[in-house]
Parts: C-alpha cells; structure tokens; sequence
C-alpha cells in the first residue's frame, strides 16, 4: 500500500501552483532578503573535493578499504621479524641477514608475479600468491618459536617474497576507472602515495607495539592475517577490476619502452634516499643516547610525506610529467640539505626532527610524479609488472642507501652520513634532467 507523502491533503484539490506554493512558500510570505539553502550537503573543503569526487566512483571505496588492510603489514613484516628472531635467538645479525635475503628475493620475485597478474587477472593470481607467502609467514613463525636451524629461517622468509604489490594493483583499477582522465589519475596517483606513506609510518608503530605488548610473534601473525583478509576483500571486488589482457604478443617488457630505464634509474636513487635516511637517523639518535626517538623522528619524515601528498593531489599539474620531475627531484634535493646542516652544525635531535618533517614533503610529489610517468611509459597491458619494477628500483636503492648510510655513520660519523641522502637524491636529479620526451605535453 503506497504510503501518503508529507505534507499531501486526501480531501483536497489543489492546483500544482498551490501545491508548489504550498511546499516552498513560508508561512506569512517570504521574507525580505532572505535567501532559502539549497538542500543537499554542505560544502565541502577545497582540500577534500578531489578526493571526494573521485570516490565517487562505483566501487573505489570497497577495493580501496580492502587494500589499504592488504599493504599496512608491508610495513610491519620487517620489524616483527626483527623483533621476533633477535628476542628469540639473540642475534640482530641473524635477524638482519634474514630479513636482507626477503628482500633480495622480493626484487626477484615480483616482477614475475605481476607479470602474471596482467596477464591472468588480478583475483587468479593474487589470491593463491598471498596464501602462499602468509604460509612463509607462518612457518617463520613456528621456526622461530620451535628453535629450528637457522637456514630454516632464510628459506621460510624468502617465501613470502610471493606477495603481490597491492599499491600496484590499487594503482591499475584507478587507471582503469579513471582512463584519460589526467587531473583525476594525478588525485589517485597522490592519494596513493599518501596510502604507501601512512602504511609504512603506523606499520612499525603497530609491529613494535604487538610485539612487545604480547609475544615475539605477535607482530607477524596479526600481518599475516590483515594481508589475507585484506587481498581478500581486495579481489572480491569484480567490478573495478582492470580486463585481463591474456598473453602480451608483440608488447615491449617495460624494461625496453623508451624512457623506462631512466625511470628506473631514478626509482634506485630515490630509494638511497630512503634507506640511507633511515640508518642514519637510527645512528644519530643512538649516538645522543635516544634511540628510540629515531622512530618518532622518521615518523616524522613520513607525516610530512603524507600530508604534502595529499595536498599535491589537489592541484593541477602544470606542464608535462616530464619537466615537472626535475624540479620536484631538486626541491626533494634542497630540503635534504636542511637535516645535514642540522646535524652536522647544532647536533640537536628536536631540530633535526622538524627538518626530517620539512625534507619528508618533498618526497611525495617526487614520488607521485614518478609513478605517473611509470604509467605513461609502460607498453598496454603490463601495467602492474612496470610499476612492481619502480618499486623493485626503490627496494634496491633503500638496500643501497642502507650500506651506504651505515658505512658512513660507523666510519665517520653520524652526521656526515646524511651527505649520503644529499648526494642520492642529486643522482637522481642529473638522472632525471635525461628523461626522454621534456617539453612533450601529457594528455
């Protein structure tokens, strides 16, 4: 039985003028200057319109929700497996060269998996990929708690190389739903990096506190189980999920598209940033008898990072990709000087974290710009595997970075090992002044 509208009289007639009159009319007439809002929301911030729009889209919240739980314990596997071999077996070099030799076989493996993942589909291929590396996680676990040898630890840690890069995946389906769209991809683009940012800020965070709160294992099985759940979730959403281009054919390896190498090039530099910077944070905090404000102080750089991401999501891009990554490369640059100089000339670690806060805004829009020229370069149809290569260039610049940064602090001293991060990302800027196609316009 269909229910009477408000304000609807059943006895009475009314015209559609009375009827409107009736509706929008005040009683004893309007009011002079008096203006009625509009209904409706009110308005939104100019800071959150982009984004706002863009989840608008069908489906990005749900595949967003899904894969923001899947990529937090990216940043949480590597603490709690420190945590969890070093309390257990009471050797940070044990835990360091297991944790080394994870990486080392992530750089390996995931370029092959991505590559499976365009060719076969998202939901086919990350599924049994997760499962497979929440299984290395588990065994780990169990090697660790029943004492195995130590060659158990590598192999058991190396399996979990088989997991898929969520952000990768995240960044197709925004590619997908996006299409030409270039202010909209530039929004996605930041809002991800902004993701990756807050991931690996509250990912230690939580990693140290389940650990130390609960039991050594704590950290890596509560990751194991938001990695699963969170693929889970991911791929359950059908709709948004990119076309599956079956075999490449005649398709270029993103390794051979023109411009791609330089990309990569400047993928590993700025990655020497990021390792080296961590180092000798840790080092320098350590030195002043604060060690554990190295973390609050990196979280720093992060927040930093986070928030100028998300901001640079809502200006538009002026110029082409091209000519832009030089100049974001050179303010990142710029502002690395600012933690060398207080390192080295007043030794404090509260200033040294406020420049750790300044130099971290830089990196987002160095990032995102990057990652969008990632996009434009890499051939139709191997979009994840050309991504999943920047971030094997990062993960092979942080390896580097690191040594570096730690020779530097050990060698020489805490303060000159921020020269190392200076000079990184000025590589990467000579690097990027050689990119092809400056001065093209992007479309």
């Amino acid at each position: 039985m269909p229910q009477p509208t408000p304000r609807q009289a059943p006895l009475l007639t009314v015209t559609a003028d009375t009827l409107v009159a009736a509706d929008f009319t005040p009683r004893g007439g309007p009011r002079r200057g008096s203006r009625r809002r509009p209904p409706g929301p009110r308005r939104v911030p100019r800071l959150l319109g982009p984004y706002r729009r863009l989840f608008r889209h069908p489906g990005a919240r749900a595949f967003t929700l899904g894969n923001l739980m899947a990529r937090l314990p990216m940043g949480m596997f590597s603490v709690s497996a420190v945590v969890m071999i070093a309390g257990t077996r009471g050797s940070y070099a044990l835990a360091g060269a297991v944790t080394a030799t994870g990486l080392a076989a992530t750089a390996l493996v995931a370029p092959w998996i991505a590559r499976l993942v365009d060719r076969y589909g998202q939901a086919r291929v990350a599924v049994p990929a997760t499962a497979a590396a929440v299984c290395g996680s588990l065994a780990l676990l169990l090697c660790v708690r029943h004492g195995t040898p130590g060659w158990t630890l590598f192999a058991a840690y190396a399996a979990t190389a088989t997991t898929p890069n969520t952000g990768a995946m995240s960044r197709a389906r925004w590619a997908h739903l996006l299409g030409d769209d270039t202010e909209a991809r530039h929004t996605a683009n930041s809002f991800e990096q902004a993701a990756d940012e807050l991931c690996f800020m509250l990912g230690p965070v939580l990693a140290a506190f389940l650990c130390g709160t609960f039991f050594p294992e704590a950290g890596t099985l509560v990751g194991a189980v938001l990695l699963l759940t969170g693929v889970l979730l991911f791929t359950a959403q059908r709709s948004t999920e990119p076309p599956v281009t079956g075999r490449h054919g005649t398709a270029k390896a993103p390794l051979r598209a023109p411009g791609m190498p330089s990309l990569l090039a400047v993928c590993l530099a700025t990655g020497g940033v990021f390792g080296a910077m961590e180092v000798v944070t840790i080092a320098f905090a350590d030195a002043q008898g604060h060690r554990t404000a190295a973390g609050a102080a990196l979280a720093l750089q992060a927040a930093g990072s986070c928030a100028a991401g998300l901001v640079y999501g809502t200006l538009r891009p002026a110029g082409p990709a091209e000519t832009r990554l030089p100049w974001c490369v050179a303010a990142m640059a710029a502002l690395l000087t600012l933690p060398l100089l207080a390192a080295n000339l007043t030794g404090s670690l509260p200033l040294l974290a406020g420049t750790l806060l300044l130099a971290g805004m830089a990196t987002a829009p160095t990032m995102v710009t990057t990652m969008t020229l990632v996009q434009r370069h890499t051939p139709e149809g191997r979009l994840n595997e050309g991504m999943t290569l920047a971030v094997t260039g990062l993960l092979g610049g942080i390896a580097c970075g690191s040594a570096a940064g730690g020779w530097t602090a050990e060698h020489v001293s805490p303060p000159a090992g921020y020269g190392i991060p200076v000079a990184a990302a000025t590589t990467a800027l000579l690097i990027s002044g050689l990119l092809p196609g400056r001065g093209r316009s992007m479309t």
